[in-house]
């Protein structure tokens, strides 16, 4: 096993869907997805792998998705975008969309 941390390239290309919450530490709606996104990892395993991208620390990868707005959600399959959306989004829905988009593009 590679000990290489893979970069954000290589992880949204992957098979498995990646959800990318793109947030700010001062942002208090994006405070409010941290146990949504909790609760989401739990209900769906190992369908979805969830990553956090702090748009002050990554402003690059922020600005390329044009992010402009935080929290702001994008789903990602084999580097293609299947689903974006801005502000807190409730578990029960995110869920039905991330299986909704996985199912639909597999």
């Amino acid at each position: 096993m590679s000990t290489k941390q893979k970069t954000f390239q290589e992880l949204i290309e992957g098979d498995t869907p990646v959800l990318v919450d793109f947030f700010a530490t001062w942002c208090g709606p994006c405070k409010m997805m941290q146990p949504i996104l909790e609760d989401t990892s739990r209900q769906l395993g190992g369908k979805v792998k969830i990553l956090k991208v702090d748009v002050d620390k990554n402003q690059l990868v922020a600005s390329k998705f044009q992010v402009r707005g935080v929290p702001t959600l994008i789903l990602f399959k084999k580097g293609k975008i299947l689903w974006r959306e801005s502000g807190v989004v409730p578990a029960h829905q995110l869920i039905k969309t991330i299986e909704s988009s996985v199912l639909t593009s597999a």
